[in-house]
């Protein structure tokens, strides 16, 4: 299978381990992985902002540029929403409607395109370590993805997951949220790094970075030992 990999820009910029570890995974697998350099930003800052207008001339040329892919994996459950739900919205009654309905038909937060589109649920990785789950907000209420990952950490060798006290419970970030109301932000961040620091934890595992830059900042903030670290890379582990 062609693989068209749309990588956020918080991913390319900040964490590019959780993005090569997905090429890794994928290649493994047997699949050819098409990386379009030129894809920079889905256009959320500004969907989630109100500015439509500009976030359609962001998000028209994804779906120009994506129109052609067998199939899209996205490594963020965030940027996975609004290709797949967002766009569907925000093109309504333009003419990039229906690009926009078939490009959602083929997107795919990576570990839902590994367990419910290819069935793989052993990759064979080894992580010895005790980790907790953050369930992203867009991820699971937006895509329905809660098993999925866990699914996948269970056949991870010599890893323990633990589950934290609501791991639902929204983390704070919310990508503008976090700047317009930060005492808000903040104060639910660190309720987030209580529960999970309360499991005994080594790791703080997700499947959206964004989620883990904000807790891996309050938990620097209060010198925590504990770490964050994306699914993508647990998976591709073999230490």
């Amino acid at each position: 299978m062609k693989i068209t990999l749309f990588i956020p820009c918080f991913v390319d910029l900040c964490f590019p381990k959780a993005g090569i570890s997905m090429v890794q995974i994928l290649e493994n697998l047997g699949h050819t992985i098409e990386y379009p350099e030129d894809l920079t930003c889905c256009g959320q800052p500004a969907f989630n902002s109100g500015c439509w207008d500009e976030a359609r001339g962001v998000a028209a040329k994804v779906v120009e540029r994506l129109k052609d892919a067998e199939v899209v994996v996205i490594a963020s459950g965030s940027c996975g929403a609004m290709l797949t739900n967002f766009y569907q919205e925000m093109f309504h009654g333009t003419e990039h409607e229906e690009q926009a309905k078939l490009l959602a038909g083929k997107t795919y937060e990576f570990s839902d395109f590994l367990v419910s589109k290819l069935g793989i649920t052993d990759l064979g990785a080894r992580f010895p370590a005790r980790v907790t789950f953050h369930d992203g907000c867009h991820g699971l209420r937006e895509l329905g993805i809660k098993q999925q990952p866990r699914t996948l950490l269970a056949h991870v060798k010599d890893l323990e997951l633990v589950e934290m006290e609501d791991a639902e419970t929204c983390c704070g970030f919310g990508g503008t949220f976090s700047a317009k109301f930060p005492m808000i932000s903040t104060a639910m961040g660190e309720r987030k790094c209580a529960d999970a620091c309360s499991t005994k934890a080594e790791y703080i595992v997700s499947n959206d970075s964004s989620c883990l830059m904000h807790i891996q900042g309050l938990l620097d903030r209060q010198d925590k030992p504990v770490k964050t670290i994306h699914l993508a890379e647990i998976l591709a582990s073999s230490s």
